[in-house]
């Protein structure tokens, strides 16, 4: 009989889960459950719903986190520019290779005809697309390659035929369009984010850094607006979806200004050739841990959990895969949102994670000299780095930071730490945000400690309750004062997790 290794699933997963709110998720019972199988991290996927559907399942989410008394954040994903198709007759227009039709942006209905006229509610695409750029319809069912234009219609040929109907997506991967990353829609959902207090952010369809910038700055303001006792921080992190050819190519840029990455797979797989995809997701997720910003995984890691109760093979290689690399978070679309077995699929998602880990290798990501006037920064680095060496030499198993705003914290994640991070803050939004970064058990104290020796006792208190280490292990101590202020982490320390216990 072949040996079989048990899984470890006492194990706290170091990779953590983001699963999709929906219909399938508006019982208070099955919310709960996805916690309670490893789902820490949840998504307001904004392209569905209304804002009054989004506030109760928000709502939802913070009152379960208050009764389980653990901390859950709450992404709001921006639908972002879709270009969609206009109206078209009856059950479709049937397009066939080398067959030619007019693309338009100024009429909203399609028409059949000897020679097909498409709509699309991009008015300049007769303008900036070129002859030789692809027209992709239907995440890619239907291409066309544009042949000429005149400025008001677009002549495109058919390679790849099939069905057209109504409203299907438009992806023009080969085109310089100057359609705004973010529509009006999309700054309605950034003001109901910033008064709902939502923890992250995610920009759809970004090409460059400015628009992140021009982001930041609108909810910068937006927040700034909200006044009381629960106002949020001035600054809601964003997340930087990359899904164009064009963010590939600015990645160093964008990873300056964003908080963090998604690695949107189903429009990147339509905008990139399909065989690079995987290639590229390991090329970002890499520029990510060396900007020292977290990496989310998307799109299709157990679809097949949609309709069925067990993954294919394949699905659970590519979440393993995705540990393997170094992902700070892997998400579930459908699957939690609207699939029929959303707990067997966080379930399942979070068995894949707990028997992938143990075999990561020991990883040190070396740190890459940061722009100028980032005197702060460089100093968090430096110390993680510190940190990760001599957890290394010492055999430790586990660190502790007080990270009052969650930079030391999301540094030391990203430098390749392969224990569990003890994460203190006072402050609940920061504790909420730290949930995304991989290893990191963010926990929320109340008492700011005045001196170290209080905070190692508070630190070996918790680890010795949860059974996150055992008295006699080695730990490592990052701090500095006051706690509470953000800059002040500037000392590293190795301990004997228990030892102030026996010492008193």
């Amino acid at each position: 009989m072949p040996h079989r290794d048990p899984i470890d699933t006492s194990r706290q997963p170091l990779t953590k889960i983001l699963s999709t709110l929906g219909p399938a998720t508006d019982s208070p019972e099955v919310l709960a459950k996805l916690v309670e199988h490893g789902s820490t991290l949840f998504r307001l996927n904004f392209s569905h719903g209304t804002f009054d559907d989004h506030g109760i399942r928000l709502k939802a989410v913070r009152d379960l986190a208050a009764r389980m008394d653990c901390p859950l954040a709450v992404l709001a994903d921006l639908p972002g520019p879709k270009i969609r198709l206009g109206q078209v007759p009856g059950e479709g227009i049937e397009l066939c290779a080398g067959q030619d039709v007019l693309l338009r942006g100024d009429i909203e209905a399609c028409c059949e005809g000897e020679m097909p006229t498409l709509a699309c509610n991009y008015q300049r695409v007769a303008v900036e697309v070129d002859p030789g750029n692809r027209v992709l319809i239907n995440d890619g069912a239907v291409r066309l390659l544009a042949v000429v234009t005149d400025g008001e219609q677009l002549l495109c040929r058919v390679t790849q035929g099939g069905t057209v109907t109504s409203r299907k997506g438009v992806n023009l991967p080969d085109s310089d369009l100057s359609v705004p990353a973010t529509t009006p829609r999309d700054l309605e959902i950034v003001d109901w984010s910033a008064a709902n207090g939502i923890d992250f952010l995610a920009l759809s369809f970004v090409r460059k850094a400015d628009e992140l910038m021009t982001l930041h700055q609108r909810l910068h303001a937006a927040c700034s607006l909200r006044t009381g006792p629960k106002k949020p921080s001035a600054r809601i992190p964003l997340i930087a979806k990359i899904e164009t050819p064009q963010a590939v190519t600015n990645i160093e840029s964008i990873l300056e200004v964003a908080d963090g990455l998604m690695v949107a797979r189903g429009d990147l797989g339509v905008e990139l050739e399909l065989a690079r995809v995987p290639v590229v997701q390991k090329e970002l997720m890499r520029a990510a841990r060396a900007h020292g910003k977290p990496c989310i995984v998307a799109t299709q890691m157990l679809e097949t959990m949609i309709h069925s109760p067990v993954p294919t093979r394949a699905e659970v290689s590519d979440v393993a895969n995705a540990v393997m690399d170094g992902a700070d978070a892997l998400m579930l679309s459908g699957e939690t949102a609207a699939g029929r077995y959303p707990v067997l699929a966080v379930e399942m998602m979070r068995r894949v994670i707990q028997a992938t880990e143990p075999a990561l290798g020991e990883r040190h990501v070396e740190r890459r000299a940061p722009p100028a006037g980032a005197a702060h920064r460089s100093k968090l680095q430096a110390l993680a780095h510190g940190a990760w060496h001599m957890a290394r030499d010492v055999g430790a198993s586990i660190a502790v930071v007080w990270s009052q705003d969650g930079e030391a914290a999301r540094y030391l994640s990203q430098v390749g730490f392969r224990m569990p991070i003890v994460a203190f803050t006072s402050d609940p939004a920061t504790q909420r945000r730290m949930g995304l970064y991989f290893a990191v058990v963010p926990v929320l104290m109340k008492k700011v400690p005045v001196h170290r020796t209080e905070m190692a006792r508070q630190a070996d208190a918790y680890i010795l309750e949860r059974g996150l280490a055992q008295s006699g292990d080695r730990v490592v101590l990052i701090g500095g004062k006051p706690f509470d202020d953000p800059g002040s982490v500037n000392t590293v320390a190795i301990r004997t997790v228990g030892e102030l216990a026996v010492a008193h």
